[in-house]
């Protein structure tokens, strides 16, 4: 009997140790996510596709990480009032400011100017504001933006180095006061956006290799936040090559405008 009862001890042991593994496994996949985010990248994405692999790759893992949830689409045909309240942010990933339905245009600037729903990443194309591929200039997206109109770009790319301006705002948090972007488009605009929001970084048209004549004339910002709207929100230029993941201070400032956008 004494052999039996010592023989039973480590097996009720063993049970009680995967009992309890069990629960804690059933406690994490209930647990509620912190926050919600839905990421736009249009279908296919071009050349820009291999950013959005990158960028879904990242974005998995951080959301892993942090107990947050991701939902993407590919269009603006879910976007309305009940949609967006869903969600504590919109990240613009790859998706111009035309090829919206006239919907979404309500729903989204209600969410930006209202500010109770959540907050606004948006990357590179977010700022593409013109007459392009049959779509007019959505005039309200421009004045997001800061009043610019797209005018030109850097086809052939260009390395550059970027200041950081607004070193205490959070989205600059941790970042050293310069740093380099290996390859970009640069795009330029009609007029500087500073007038009209507030800039965090700037581009050194200086420092362009190769050199090239499409440029700001000096004061070139390519982060900002329009502080007129409600709700947080960061237009992040850079957002082309998927090698940007590789970079230390893109990677910093990504993390902390999406849960400085998500309020968290």
């Amino acid at each position: 009997m004494k052999k039996t009862s010592a023989l039973l001890l480590p097996i009720r042991l063993l049970t009680l140790i995967f009992l309890t593994g069990l629960h804690t496994f059933a406690l994490a996949q209930t647990k509620k996510p912190r926050f919600r985010v839905v990421a736009i990248a249009e279908k296919g994405g071009g050349v820009h596709a291999p950013f959005v692999t990158e960028a879904k790759k990242w974005l998995a893992q951080v959301a892993s990480e942090n107990n947050f949830t991701i939902d993407y689409i590919e269009n603006t045909e879910p976007i309305n009032d009940a949609f967006l309240a869903k969600y504590q942010l919109f990240i613009q990933l790859n998706y111009p400011p035309y090829m919206w339905t006239d919907t979404a245009k309500e729903a989204f600037r209600k969410y930006i100017t209202e500010g109770k729903g959540g907050g606004w990443v948006g990357f590179h194309h977010a700022s593409l504001l013109g007459e392009f591929d049959g779509y007019p200039m959505w005039p309200w997206f421009s004045e997001f933006m800061g009043g610019i109109r797209y005018k030109n770009y850097i086809a052939t790319f260009a390395k550059a180095t970027v200041h950081v301006e607004a070193t205490n705002h959070p989205v600059m948090k941790g970042l050293p006061a310069t740093f380099a972007v290996e390859k970009e488009e640069w795009y330029t605009y009609n007029k500087n956006p500073r007038l009209n929001v507030s800039v965090l970084a700037t581009v050194d048209e200086s420092t362009y290799s190769p050199d090239s004549d499409i440029k700001m004339g000096g004061d070139h910002p390519v982060i900002w936040s329009n502080e007129h709207m409600k709700a947080r929100n960061v237009y992040i230029f850079m957002g082309h090559h998927p090698d940007l993941f590789k970079n230390e201070a893109f990677v910093k400032i990504f993390r902390n405008a999406l849960f400085w956008g998500a309020g968290k």
